[in-house]
């Protein structure tokens, strides 16, 4: 039985409200349903955000790494399309990306050819789909005016690393080699995740740098990038923030089978050897997260290697923040930010790409 299934339509209804109505109340109403303000590391919790914490542990519901792993992607559904809401979108298309399921997502009045996000979505390595990351797919292209192609990679245990590394290079090769076919200008072609997909993103752009192919940007919303790590911020919130110390530990051990090293640069990007040529970054994490420090330690690392890279710190937000564009106010302004440094990072290099052709 699944999720849905379990839960009557009036239950369902019910949390949908419920959910809208809690997060759309003023600051002061909030902060009184939501509790003493949370501060931890110098750093205060975005109010919303604690309510929406409160919420989820009032009415009970079960963290993903506590079921089944079918029912735990069940789970992180349910929960992306009661966050994510019905955002708009010019146009929406399903495609195949070579063997892989894809979603182009095109914003009102996208020229063409124009800039594409290849887009991969986080979850573990083995939870989310193009369902569960929709509302911000389409927040982000909308916002940004910049096509989004969302991938659908193999998860683990099924197809355990490195198939979803092997995945996301090909689909990146496919884009290059067939990017007219969808709009896209191959001078403004980016990759992004958030988490796993944020990890993907990251290996992704340092693999299209050694084989030379052509990348202007990358976004990467607080990536996984050590399975080894033992940071300051993992310690910090290791639970109570939605990620746990439970769910890394679980994602950890079902990605990487036995005999795989941690600290395989194609699973641990801050291991690798940044090749030359690498694009520029944009590197998001959240103050509330676990995965804070090592997304920020991968930002030093590109900038020691002379990469590009601009790092921003959401000091008020929790993993997770990027799916919740349709509720609350804080993390869709933090995404709607997102949003704008992506059109601005592919406007610069339609501004470059021009200045060169000269």
């Amino acid at each position: 039985m699944t999720l849905t299934q379990r839960l009557t339509p009036v239950r369902i209804l019910l949390e949908k409200a419920v959910l809208r109505s809690t997060m759309a109340l003023p600051e002061p109403a909030q902060r009184r349903l939501a509790g003493r303000p949370v501060v931890r590391d110098g750093q205060t919790l975005a109010t919303d955000v604690q309510l929406m914490l409160r919420l989820q542990r009032v009415t009970r519901q079960p963290a993903a790494e506590t079921l089944p792993i079918p029912q735990g992607r069940e789970s992180i559904l349910y929960n992306a399309v009661l966050s994510g809401g019905a955002q708009p979108i010019g146009a929406v298309r399903d495609l195949p990306v070579g063997d892989l399921p894809a979603r182009l997502y095109v914003p009102t009045a996208a020229p063409t050819p124009g800039p594409l996000l290849v887009f991969f979505h986080g979850g573990g390595w083995i939870y989310g789909d193009l369902d569960s990351h929709d509302a911000p797919c389409r927040f982000l292209a909308e916002r940004s005016g910049v096509r989004v192609l969302a991938v659908e990679y193999r998860l683990a245990p099924e197809a355990p690393f490195p198939a979803a590394y092997d995945d996301c290079l090909a689909a990146y090769r496919w884009v290059v080699e067939n990017a007219e076919s969808i709009g896209a200008d191959p001078a403004r072609l980016a990759v992004g995740g958030d988490s796993a997909g944020g990890c993907l993103a990251a290996t992704t752009a340092i693999a299209a740098a050694e084989e030379g192919l052509p990348l202007a940007y990358q976004l990467l919303v607080y990536p996984g990038t050590d399975h080894t790590a033992t940071t300051g911020s993992r310690e910090l919130f290791a639970d109570g923030f939605f990620l746990t110390q439970a769910f890394m530990d679980l994602a950890s051990a079902t990605y990487l089978p036995d005999g795989t090293a941690p600290d395989d640069p194609r699973a641990s990007p801050l291991f690798a050897e940044l090749p030359a040529g690498l694009a520029p970054a944009y590197v998001v994490t959240a103050g509330f997260d676990p995965l804070r420090d090592e997304g920020e330690a991968y930002a030093r690392k590109l900038a020691d290697a002379g990469v590009g890279v601009e790092l921003k710190r959401f000091p008020d937000q929790i993993h997770g923040f990027f799916n919740i564009v349709g509720v609350g106010r804080t993390s869709r302004a933090a995404v709607g930010e997102i949003a704008a440094k992506l059109k601005a990072a592919l406007a610069e290099a339609r501004r470059r790409g021009v200045h060169q052709g000269m």
